[in-house]
């Protein structure tokens, strides 16, 4: 029976708790060197009985690389690029995270912290924790705290976006808990770069291009969405995703060669944006219809109303996706898949979806693959075991809208100390979080792998 035949859609599916692509899905390489380098394109995903690492080789292929049951209900996994490290918060102990490799089964390092663990980023050179009312920002090199940013606005989804660009690692988070304020921080040389006005209302999804010079926004009206440059702060570009509705707003994501944004939300579409200059020349020489219509309402909305004129000159999505859903949970990446534009789409409905982009002339996509998450057999094995009785695990205040899939371990003890990172990382005698100390460097033994960073050309 096709989906589709179903008034209200798919319903969520019982075992997923969370997904993310990893950087190397979502814009830092493009299809030449990744095949070059051995980077994967990678998609996780957390279950309630562990977590599924996938590489998305092909359109046609999609291969679990790595599965572990050993620790349950994991809503955040962040893994850095291809590599092996992977950071791991769990329901159970939502307050720590562990740092591991992976492929070998050893953990690297652990911290524990004064409230929930709401969002985890990290680059080549930096790693982001992300709480309610602070950040922690530590090197990745050796685990060690840098930095302690305290009384941070109000963040309970604890929305952040870090840079994959380790050469300038900014980090951009809320600067107000009431309007659409960007705090943008250089996490490298530990100083605040500006402050960029996005918004009137709370902001909602926050993402980089590849390079780091670009910051798309969107706030939790989901109606706008702008883009701008960074450090300078200036708006560059502004998209309407519609009118009609207030909607939430998932995931935005940049193409690697940043030209596309995708959003998603919890509506049944995906938008995708092209991010081009119109110059008045192109005007001139194809005095189209269409074209002299646009001169006139640009031409009129110099005596309109501000709102009015700021959605006339509004660019409308490129491109769009349908999905046979509404109101579950998904997020996006532009990637290039066998040398093609592609949208990749992972839903709480326990699918990957794979569609066709027509980077000329956009429209609607194709849809030419949908890879399913979970095995019929273990469908068959939750629906069996949903009524028995089941403890229920402390839940965060509130997740990351990119929460992303667990890798399992058991958990090392804690010391708290104090003093650890150069500034102490805290306020005068304020307990930083608790820790274990990381032996040395953290090298990663797998080929290509960070360290070192691979320099090798197109």
């Amino acid at each position: 029976m096709e989906s589709q035949d179903v008034p209200d859609g798919p319903e969520p599916h019982r075992g997923f708790i969370c997904a993310s692509f990893n950087q190397d899905t979502t814009g830092t390489q493009m299809y030449k060197r990744t095949e070059q380098t051995g980077h994967q394109r990678s998609l996780s995903v957390g279950t309630k009985t562990g977590y599924r690492l996938f590489s998305v080789t092909a359109v046609d292929k999609l291969d679990c690389i790595h599965e572990g049951v050993e620790c349950p209900d994991v809503y955040i996994v962040e893994r850095l690029f291809s590599s092996s490290l992977v950071v791991v918060v769990s329901l159970s102990m939502p307050r720590r995270m562990n740092v591991y490799h992976f492929k070998k089964g050893t953990e690297i390092c652990n911290y524990s912290y004064s409230n929930n663990i709401l969002s985890v980023r990290l680059n080549r050179q930096r790693l982001v924790v992300c709480l309610e009312e602070s950040i922690y920002i530590h090197n990745i090199k050796d685990m060690k705290l840098l930095k302690t940013l305290l009384n941070t606005p109000t963040n309970p989804s604890g929305l952040c976006a870090l840079s994959v660009n380790h050469s300038n690692s900014y980090l951009a988070y809320p600067g107000s808990a009431t309007i659409g304020e960007i705090t943008v921080y250089d996490a490298n040389n530990l100083s605040t770069l500006t402050l960029i006005q996005a918004h009137d209302s709370p902001l909602a999804a926050l993402t980089f291009n590849a390079s780091g010079t670009k910051l798309a926004s969107a706030s939790e009206k989901g109606t706008v969405i702008r883009v701008f440059s960074v450090p300078e702060g200036q708006r560059l570009f502004e998209f309407r995703r519609g009118m009609k509705r207030y909607v939430s707003i998932s995931s935005l994501s940049f193409s690697a060669d940043a030209q596309f944004l995708c959003a998603s939300s919890n509506t049944e579409t995906v938008h995708i944006f092209k991010l081009e200059q119109h110059s008045p020349s192109q005007d001139e020489e194809s005095p189209t219809w269409s074209a002299y219509v646009g001169k006139m309402f640009t031409a009129a909305s110099t005596y309109l109303p501000t709102q009015v004129s700021d959605m006339m000159h509004q660019d409308r999505a490129f491109a769009t996706v349908r999905l046979n859903m509404f109101g579950l949970k998904n997020i996006c990446a532009l990637a290039t898949i066998q040398k093609l534009p592609r949208l990749l789409v992972a839903s709480s409905d326990g699918f990957l979806y794979i569609y066709n982009v027509d980077p000329q002339d956009g429209g609607e996509c194709v849809l030419v693959q949908k890879h399913r998450l979970f095995d019929s057999s273990e469908e068959q094995v939750e629906q069996s075991e949903e009524d028995k009785p089941e403890d229920v695990s402390p839940q965060p205040a509130s997740q990351s809208y990119a929460a992303t899939v667990a890798l399992p371990s058991t958990p090392p003890s804690s010391t708290t100390l104090m003093g650890y990172s150069e500034d102490g990382g805290a306020q005068k005698g304020e307990v930083i979080p608790e820790h274990e100390f990381a032996e040395g460097p953290v090298c990663l033994d797998d080929e290509n792998e960070f360290p070192p960073v691979s320099n090798q050309s197109n």
